[in-house]
């Protein structure tokens, strides 16, 4: 289990990372359309020039991360869309609660809308006894 914690922290941290490259692309698009009139036009395109490279070289090393990422996206999107449907509205629930021996309990609000009972799903090849 806490493999998948750290995994899950190192995702978190990639997600911030690609999240203030984002951000920050705009910045590089200036670099192209700032003219270059006089001296200060000049110091600024430079400077811009200079950012597009950093952010430039941040993507090409954040690449086989954002891949990997993306990778581990499309694996969890069918448990994320089978649990966002178990769930339905967040509203419903209070914040988790972390207890001493380690659970996370969830509890639903009180006056919740009740949840629709769903038939439980028996593992091919199992006997009920």
């Amino acid at each position: 289990m806490r493999r998948d914690t750290a995994y899950i922290k190192k995702l978190n941290l990639k997600a911030l990372l690609f999240s203030t490259v984002l951000g920050c692309l705009p910045l590089t698009a200036l670099a192209e359309t700032a003219p270059e009139t006089d001296g200060k036009a000049e110091g600024l395109s430079l400077m811009e020039r200079g950012m597009q490279l950093f952010f430039q070289e941040l993507l090409n090393d954040m690449e086989p991360a954002l891949d990997d990422m993306a990778k581990a996206l499309k694996e969890f999107e069918p448990m994320a869309r089978e649990l966002a449907e178990m769930i339905g509205d967040v509203q419903n629930f209070e914040p988790p609660v972390q207890m001493p021996n380690g659970d996370i309990l969830i509890r639903r609000k009180p006056g919740a809308p009740p949840l629709e009972k769903r038939p439980l799903e028996k593992p091919e090849g199992q006997i009920e006894l």
